[in-house]
């Protein structure tokens, strides 16, 4: 099962590391509304296990369609960065998937909107990343942690602390220590006569 290996970094804005990328020559290779399903067992056994279940639906915002991404992610495994087992399945259409996941006893725990560039440099994809309620965050993957890691370099984020948690682990964080009963984050809708005239 292939390896996913990652730095995730906290930014106050992506404008920043746009530029840097835009300096070292990266290119990059389009921008995306993401929204994540996760689901698991009644009893949690997934969470249990430190593994993760994922359905995405990744929309190309320069309007070249949807793909359905169904993610297995295995429990981390030992590491300075974030490393784990994580298996993709592309699907034709997430209503099925969904379907087929609730005859097998998963069901939604927690669905969330995410906005995502991304960008290729040294073998490595960086994501930057906006989040509803959580903010901005820089995501470097490549084939091995010293490629992560002179990446990071590279994007002068090397003093940046490493962020270990998932974002459905920080999201989860933030509804709990903030009360918030939804399961459903998305960002707010924007009024098209609030721009007009």
């Amino acid at each position: 099962m292939p390896l996913e290996i990652e730095a995730k970094m906290k930014v106050n804005d992506l404008e920043a590391v746009r530029g840097r990328l835009q300096a070292v020559g990266a290119a990059c290779a389009g921008r995306f509304l993401e929204t994540n399903t996760f689901f698991d067992t009644e009893d949690r056994s997934l969470l249990a296990a430190d593994k993760g279940l994922r359905l995405r639906i990744n929309r190309d915002l320069a309007g070249q369609g949807e793909q359905y991404i169904l993610t297995f992610k295995g429990p981390r495994l030992h590491g300075s960065l974030k490393t784990r087992q994580e298996q993709e399945l592309m699907v034709v259409e997430a209503d099925s998937a969904v379907e087929f996941l609730l005859q097998l006893g998963y069901a939604p725990v927690l669905r969330f909107e995410k906005r995502r560039e991304r960008w290729e440099l040294d073998h490595c994809h960086v994501e930057l990343d906006e989040m509803p309620y959580l903010g901005c965050y820089v995501e470097i993957e490549g084939p091995s942690e010293q490629a992560v890691l002179e990446v990071r370099s590279r994007l002068q984020l090397a003093d940046r602390p490493l962020v270990r948690a998932s974002y459905i682990g920080l999201l989860m964080s933030h509804l709990q220590e903030n009360n918030l009963p939804q399961r459903e984050i998305v960002f707010p809708a924007t009024d098209p006569s609030a721009t007009e005239g």
